[in-house]
């Protein structure tokens, strides 16, 4: 794989955010047209949409949750049953009658609905646990009850009783973190199928009113023909979604109620790996326990407060197996509860108004990365002998406010503090403590306030890390205090909401000692040190490092015809990762420009397509071009229900001011970038998905990569996937090291010294899913992982902006192995010194899976048993063996956790 500053980075991300493709209209079908979409007057349906109105009625008798639709509530008044398709044929009238009702008491909302189909026995209704999106038939109802037209709560279940929920915001976007507590109770009929819900009014945030007006929609997909069905319909070139929902009417004289929730939790730990002779640390086993809970709390009708004491943040399922050989470190997803509850708050900020989200080798940078809070200690003991690390620093306590306040502004806020932590070492004659991670506080408060009915839009965001560094080696690499502020908006430039400028600009500020601010200085991030450089330098006697970034889109995302311009920028400073992430560096200009035109009407090969053009530039702050490229993509859905993207991107060289890794600039040579995605059609029992790239770099590199997955759907309530991975790729400058020699006066008078690398990864990512009941699932994950590593033609940068390399062995240099180390003469009789390289290569083979049972045994009370192994080894560096190195992986020593977690939710 690609390791280039460039390549590394370049894959084009087009995400054209076409509203209706939420949640609720996932799916699509195989069936005849049943209209020709050229016959459909979408204006004058668009009117007719704007009057839509559903009529909420108050209950005189108590519901009885059983999906039959036997209360005269249900028999006894009109339903809504106006819907139209957005697939296959977008404004089409369904082809199958679907009714739908909504009724209310003092404490819930309840919804109810009859989905005729003239073919029951080809209804879809497959098991999936909870806020998994199966390949099935659906029914969504999705309600704004702030009726701001911007957010919203969406509830689905299935002829199976699977549920799912999401949160709503940003008009188009959606959260399926978010798990309220509701029910939902489904039956088959001889002519389709009934269900009936029960949400109650206090997991929904609305401000306390005699009477109500909320937005609401139905939506309903009919799987076996692709039918994806609203009752506030949206035609597939506007973007647009919760802002056009219908009325709802009716609710009066109800209380949002006051939401106490006590979920008190224990968890138990049993450990083991093979035994070490000798260390007292690992001898075969361990045992560990805790006990702690979380308190939800609505403080107002629309105000949630979440406390978590001596809270649990181990996470279910491992992170996969990587090789990094960049630089920069890789990110993962978050897989805590606590943290991605509601995370969309604080992980879409700078991107309100703002549907296209596209980039083109943007670090886009996150103010907040939650997996900061919690992470592995980043000290080091210094005491040497036995070591007992931990594997993450204790979160003593964490509390998250979320909701609404004063006149529309969303608000979010958490605290969380991690313990001191120390590694014990042992030398088997004393036994010593050594400070790792020092007492850590960290706060994050977001805010954001939409005008006009979210016609425009303004927030902040705001973090602080403090550690307590009273440790002389941590305060040396950890910075004492970091703080960031930013703020973003958007506006819509017409009141169709075609055009609409957005963005974000902000600061950070790290203090520190003069060490770690020094270290900072020449860290990844910032790389001052660059000797050809002018705009930036070190300075040994600062405590301090400021900086700041930003990124402003004008775009047109509505009809047709797309456009996006956007221009951002990083300051050489800006450093956002003690809270934050950034994928690269800083001291970058970027300026990029997209068209494209998107076809929604079915013709003889298509179903849809989209066309994008575009291309980016980039510089840093002493006006080196650094990046820049042509692309083009194009995207679509076959007749035959197939997907696919392909995107080619031609870069042309450019300075790099990271490959060189604090050095000069080097020259990276034009290349170019193809890439290609497929997926089958999901109703079917196999259902395929493809990733192909292929990168190519003059003379410096080449990639091909490949990953697959089939995934088999034998019965309603299981499910298997296998997802193959095989990359080959070479590269000429793989970075290896720097040698300090004052006769390379052309390098500043030191080597860069770079390999060739020839690098293969076989892996694959296996999934089983076996759902029970929708309460009651098993699920399996194993990821072999193989990636072997050969370098060779090692070589030096010879001169700055150029590529010009010194391959050692040729000419008067020489090269030569000694003891697992290469010798390198770089001028054979010259005058220059000699210098090792350790060799680079290497095999890394790795078995991670884990095995899930999840037993909800009433709402919001969770049983949890948990089997996670992990096998590791290093044999063989830099040569692949496929089925020895599978042997030697699956003989390898493993470790294997056993943990059993039971949670009960206390209404109170």
């Amino acid at each position: 794989m690609s390791k280039k500053a460039i390549f590394s980075t370049a894959a084009m991300i087009f995400i054209l955010f076409i509203p209706l493709s939420l949640a609720g209209l996932r799916a699509a079908s195989g069936n005849r047209l049943p209209a020709k979409s050229a016959d459909i007057d979408k204006e004058a349906l668009k009117k007719a949409q704007e009057q839509k109105v559903v009529r909420a009625i108050k209950l005189t008798e108590p519901i009885k949750l059983d999906g039959l639709l036997e209360e005269e509530v249900w028999k006894n008044n009109p339903p809504a049953n106006d819907f139209l398709q957005r697939d296959p044929v977008d404004g089409a009238p369904a082809t199958e009658k679907t009714e739908a009702w909504v009724a209310y008491d003092e404490a819930n909302l309840y919804v109810a609905a009859y989905c005729h189909d003239s073919d029951p026995k080809g209804m879809v209704g497959l098991l999936g646990r909870r806020d998994s999106f199966v390949d099935s038939d659906w029914f969504f109802f999705a309600v704004d009850p702030y009726f701001d037209r911007r957010s919203g709560f969406l509830f689905g279940v299935n002829p199976a009783g699977s549920i799912v929920d999401e949160v709503l915001f940003n008009d188009v976007s959606e959260d399926a973190t978010w798990d309220g507590i509701w029910e939902a109770k489904v039956t088959r009929v001889a002519d389709g199928w009934t269900l009936e819900m029960k949400i109650p009014f206090n997991q929904l945030r609305f401000p306390r009113k005699d009477s109500y007006t909320w937005g609401v929609n139905f939506q309903r997909t009919i799987k076996r023909k692709q039918e994806k069905l609203a009752f506030a319909w949206v035609p597939k070139e506007d973007s647009a979604y919760v802002s056009r929902f219908a009325r709802l009417e009716g609710i009066e004289n109800i209380s949002p109620g006051r939401r106490v929730e006590l979920y008190p939790y224990s968890v138990g730990q049993a450990q083991f790996r093979p035994a070490e002779p000798g260390n007292p640390f690992e001898t075969g086993h361990k045992y560990l326990g805790n006990v702690g809970f979380d308190l939800k709390v609505g403080l107002k009708s629309n105000l949630n407060l979440d406390i978590s004491i001596n809270p649990d943040f181990g996470q279910v399922e491992v992170d996969p197996a990587v090789i990094n050989l960049s630089a920069y470190e890789t990110y993962y997803q978050e897989k805590r509860p606590f943290f991605i509850e509601g995370a969309s708050m604080f992980n879409h900020f700078g991107r309100g108004g703002v549907y296209i989200n596209a980039n083109i080798n943007w670090p886009n940078p996150r103010f907040f990365y939650s997996r900061r809070i919690g992470r592995s200690p980043q000290g080091y003991p210094v005491h040497e002998g036995y070591v007992n690390f931990p594997d993450r620093s204790t979160i003593l306590g964490a509390f998250k406010l979320t909701g609404k306040v004063g006149s529309g502004w969303n608000v979010g806020f958490i605290s969380a503090v991690t313990a001191r932590e120390y590694a014990t070492v042992d030398d088997l004659e004393e036994r010593y403590r050594d400070e790792v991670e020092p007492l850590s506080y960290y706060g994050v408060l977001r805010a954001q306030k939409e005008i006009k009915d979210g016609q425009q839009g303004i927030g902040f965001m705001a973090t602080t890390v403090v550690r307590d560094l009273d440790n002389d080696i941590l305060s040396t690499i950890l910075n004492r205090r970091a703080f960031s502020l930013a703020m973003d908006g958007w506006s819509f430039l017409d009141k169709k909401r075609t055009w609409v400028i957005g963005g974000w600009l902000g600061g950070t500020f790290v203090q520190g000692s003069q060490e770690d601010i020094y270290r900072l200085q020449q860290s990844s991030m910032h790389y001052f040190q660059r000797p050809d450089a002018t705009h930036v330098s070190l300075n040994p006697e600062a405590t301090s490092l400021n900086g700041w970034a930003g990124q402003f889109k004008l775009a047109r995302q509505q009809g047709h015809h797309l456009f996006m311009l956007s221009a951002g920028a990083l300051s050489p400073g800006f450093d956002p990762n003690d809270v934050g992430f950034q994928s690269s560096g800083s001291d970058l200009v970027d300026v990029m420009g997209l068209y494209g035109y998107q076809w929604t009407k079915p013709g003889k090969v298509f179903r849809q397509w989209t066309a994008i053009v575009g291309g980016s530039v980039q510089y840093d702050f002493g006006g080196n071009r650094t990046f820049n490229c042509l692309a083009a993509d194009f995207q679509g859905s076959l007749n035959n229900w197939w997907n696919f993207e392909y995107t080619l991107i031609y870069v042309p060289e450019a300075l790099s001011n990271r490959l060189t890794r604090g050095g000069p600039l080097a020259l990276v040579p034009h290349g170019v970038i193809h890439q290609l995605f497929l997926n089958s059609d999901s109703r079917k029992p196999v259902v395929l998905q493809g990733n192909f790239s292929y990168e190519w770099a003059h003379r410096d590199s080449s990639e091909w990569m490949a990953d697959f997955s089939v995934r088999w759907k034998p019965r309603t309530n299981l499910s298997l996937s296998v997802g193959p991975m095989i990359g080959f790729s070479k590269n000429e400058t793989q970075w290896v090291k720097k040698v300090s020699d004052p006769l390379m006066t052309e390098t500043f008078g030191v080597r860069y010294v770079f390999g060739r690398i020839d690098q293969k990864i076989v892996a694959s990512e296996i999934r089983i899913n076996w759902i029970f009941t929708p309460t009651l699932s098993l699920q399996a994950y194993l990821q072999p992982f193989v990636a072997v590593g050969k370098y060779d033609r090692f070589k030096q940068l010879n001169r700055p902006r150029a590529y010009d390399y010194l391959v050692f062995g040729e000419g008067e240099s020489t090269i030569s192995e000694e003891d697992g180390s290469y010798l390198v003469d770089p001028d054979g009789d010259g005058p220059a010194a000699s210098f090792y390289i350790n060799n680079p290569d290497f095999n890394y083979k790795s078995m991670r899976g884990t095995v899930v049972l999840r037993w909800e045994y009433r709402p919001g009370s969770l049983l949890y048993l948990v089997w996670t192994q992990n096998r590791a080894d290093f044999s063989y560096p830099g040569q692949l063996s496929l089925w020895r190195d599978l042997g030697n992986l699956f003989t390898a020593p493993g470790d294997n956790i056993f943990l059993v977690k039971f949670s009960y939710r206390f209404n109170l």
